[in-house]
C-alpha cells in the first residue's frame, strides 16, 4: 500500500516539479530551495523503488 502511494506521487512528481538534471545544474552553485526539491525527489524515488 505504500509503497504504491510513492509510486503514484513519485509519477506526479516528475509531472509537476522541474527536473535538475536536464538543465545541467551544477549541485555546487544550487539554491537551498532546489536543494530541498532534489532531496524530496530522492527521497519518494527510494520509497517507490523499495
Amino acid at each position: 500500500m505504500k509503497q504504491n502511494f510513492f509510486k503514484a506521487l513519485a509519477k506526479l512528481n516528475k509531472i509537476l516539479l522541474p527536473s535538475f538534471s536536464k538543465q545541467q545544474l551544477d549541485l555546487s552553485k544550487a539554491t537551498k530551495f532546489q536543494l530541498a526539491i532534489i532531496g524530496w525527489r530522492v527521497y519518494v524515488t527510494s520509497r517507490a523503488l523499495g
